[in-house]
């Protein structure tokens, strides 16, 4: 089974080649890796020139924010599953993507994710949180319950039949996405009760009391729009994450 990674990536010299290395340790024997750069100005693009040889895709050209570079990269996909490895993350072992591969030996599974570390920006050793995900089920949606987006793998003909994110959402197109699967799409999704990536702390959605702000609104909307929940739902989303700080990780 292929499976086609995407990486958007944005003058992010400091830690892509990194993320890069840590796809190319995969064990799984058939990985297609897409790179699509917003035109980075930083150093970036010449880091990612060094791994031409080893990518199927290279796009270097302005867009219009991270969802819409991850758009390019899934109308670029070949794979049977499409997912996402973001510049500043990392595979928590080499046998993430053969688990991810495993799981979508089943014909009835149409998305698969896994847990989520969040880590320190300089020492990745060092996790902040635990997200422990679980398995899903539709009624957790209206409590504010999604599944580690870096984690969340899903077949392409999915993508084909219920499109890509939105870019209206320039902070929760991820949680929009979501929901309109699991939601209204009806998609079977299978849980792999184990750390599957490690994030470092500090992305756009935290960066700062404006976007944080910014994001519960996005959250708001995409939750009327999908019909799941509205306002209880958003409170529940957020209280859920106080645990990750006291949960220990299963498998770092």
């Amino acid at each position: 089974m292929k499976i086609s990674l995407v990486t958007a990536v944005y003058n992010n010299r400091d830690t892509i080649a990194q993320a890069l290395d840590s796809a190319l340790a995969q064990d799984h024997p058939n990985v297609e890796l897409i790179v699509i750069d917003g035109g980075s100005t930083d150093g970036t693009l010449e880091i990612l020139r060094g791994y031409t040889d080893r990518l199927a895709v290279l796009v270097s050209e302005p867009d219009r924010g991270i969802y819409d570079a991850l758009n390019k990269g899934i109308a670029r996909a070949s794979g049977e599953v499409v997912g996402f490895l973001h510049s500043d993350d990392l595979f928590a072992d080499e046998g993430v993507l053969s688990r991810i591969g495993a799981a979508f030996a089943d014909p009835r599974v149409d998305a698969a994710y896994g847990d989520l570390l969040y880590v320190k920006k300089d020492d990745p050793s060092r996790v902040v949180r635990t997200w422990r995900a679980a398995k899903f089920s539709r009624s957790k949606l209206a409590r504010g319950w999604m599944p580690p987006h870096p984690t969340f793998y899903v077949r392409r003909s999915v993508y084909e039949q219920l499109g890509g994110y939105d870019t209206a959402y320039r902070i929760a197109a991820d949680y929009d996405f979501v929901l309109r699967l699991l939601g209204r799409g009806g998609v079977r999704a299978a849980y792999i009760p184990e750390v599957l990536v490690k994030m470092r702390v500090g992305g756009a959605s935290n960066r700062s009391l404006g976007n944080i702000v910014r994001k519960s609104r996005e959250d708001y909307r995409a939750l009327r729009n999908s019909g799941v929940g509205g306002l209880r739902a958003l409170a529940w989303k957020n209280l859920s994450k106080l645990p990750q700080f006291l949960l220990r990780p299963a498998n770092a």
